[in-house]
């Protein structure tokens, strides 16, 4: 499995540990993030990661800063990307299962109720169910245009 990376400075701490959790699973990572708070802007930040997932060599893709909501905003502005913001383990697993997502999106400022790589693990671990959802992912996809 293989896994691109980006964050913002609002995610320095929160986006080195999902790295180093994914290459513990093994999971090859491709990481453009910054290690520093130096200010970056999260809008080229998500294109960035989403240009390369797009491109195919990847299986999904995880953006951060410090809400999760600007670089959600900006990586879904890419066409083929289905990001979704989670914060928890539910709907990281229904962002898979129902919506197909083919990236996440955490907040390195947010307080979570459960451990961030927990809510990684539960999506990583699903699968897309197809059927009725696969109708919706396509009608999704033509929103695009």
């Amino acid at each position: 499995m293989k896994c691109v990376v980006a964050n913002d400075h609002g995610a320095v701490e929160l986006a080195g540990k999902m790295v180093e959790h994914l290459r513990k699973r093994n999971i090859e990572v491709k990481y453009l993030g910054v290690d520093k708070e130096e200010s970056v802007d999260y809008p080229d930040k998500a294109k960035e990661c989403a240009l390369e997932l797009i491109d195919g060599k990847y299986d999904f893709g995880i953006v951060l800063c410090g809400t999760g909501i600007g670089i959600s905003i900006a990586a879904n502005k890419i066409k083929g990307i289905r990001c979704a913001l989670v914060m928890d383990s539910y709907s990281a697993r229904m962002a898979k299962e129902h919506n197909n997502a083919n990236m996440l999106a955490f907040g390195g400022r947010v307080e979570y109720k459960e451990d961030p790589i927990r809510i990684l693990d539960s999506f990583i671990d699903s699968s897309f169910a197809g059927g009725r959802h696969q109708r919706r992912i396509d009608k999704i996809s033509a929103l695009e245009g």
